[in-house]
């Protein structure tokens, strides 16, 4: 059974199309107009092993962020698609990634309950290229929504910015990667004492 999840989500501000399959090889297509947000998106799809495509037309004339925004939206939303009925699945995921002087740490929940924790260094540069490092945390926001996942992020330490960022999402791809896979052990059970998440 396929687990891909298709989403189009169009509003004044922006245009968004985002196609996840869960079971993937970790091929990417990615255009939002934001060049380090399509870095972070690649990474997300490369390191989950999930094939991502992501294609966004929003109004960059303004600033990034509704393009930014309403991609995470949609993203979480596919990946929500994406997980079905979650039977069968490890449901928890976790994953620590250094990326030189930065360190994050990533646990997830697949538990139908959106909860965000997020803490990164303070006084971190405002922005990346294009990208307003303060929205980091919004795009989790806005992806946990969608997504009903429960996610603690978090980055003890880091100097650099672009470094502080990427390990955020390499870490999210991998412990969504854990979580979401299929457990051999569980075919068919959901892993759930209420018997729903």
């Amino acid at each position: 059974m396929s687990r891909v999840g298709r989403v189009e989500r169009t509003t004044k501000e922006t245009s968004v199309l985002v196609e996840i399959d869960l079971d993937g090889t970790g091929r990417t297509d990615i255009a939002t107009g934001v060049g380090f947000y399509d870095h972070m998106l690649d990474q997300l799809g490369r390191h989950g092993l999930f094939d991502l495509t992501v294609k966004t037309d929003g109004d960059l004339h303004i600033d990034s962020h509704h393009t930014i925004e309403d991609t995470a939206l949609a993203l979480g939303a596919a990946f929500k698609q994406a997980l079905g009925d979650k039977v069968g699945i490890y449901r928890f995921g976790n994953c620590t990634v250094p990326l030189d002087e930065s360190l994050a740490q990533v646990t997830v929940d697949l538990s139908g309950r959106p909860y965000l924790v997020h803490t990164e260094p303070e006084n971190m540069a405002p922005m990346i290229g294009e990208y307003d490092t303060t929205m980091t945390r919004h795009i989790l926001e806005s992806f946990v929504a969608q997504a009903q996942i429960a996610l603690h992020v978090h980055v003890p330490y880091g100097r650099n910015a672009h470094h502080i960022v990427e390990c955020q999402f390499k870490a999210l791809a991998r412990a969504l990667r854990y979580a979401s896979e299929r457990d051999p052990r569980a075919a068919g059970i959901l892993p759930s004492t209420k018997g729903a998440l």
